[in-house]
């Protein structure tokens, strides 16, 4: 009886390790791939990906060919 429960008791171990591991690789993806939409956000807002800027608020925005005439 006690082999038993000994060997029921490390199968439920091993379970239980085996998606603690699973959770933990789960859960690391996961950061890494907010982080790279939160980096993509930021730099997008800086205008690092050659996003222009929003116009300014004070109406000096560059004319365009047609405007000029």
């Amino acid at each position: 009886m006690t082999a038993f429960v000994q060997n029921l008791l490390q199968q439920m171990q091993t379970r239980f390790q085996t998606m603690s591991d699973s959770i933990i690789t789960k859960n690391i993806l996961f950061y890494h791939f907010v982080s790279q939409i939160y980096v993509h956000d930021i730099t997008k807002q800086m205008g690092v990906e050659g996003t222009p800027p929003p116009p300014s608020k004070s109406g000096d925005e560059p004319k365009t060919p047609a405007d000029s005439t």
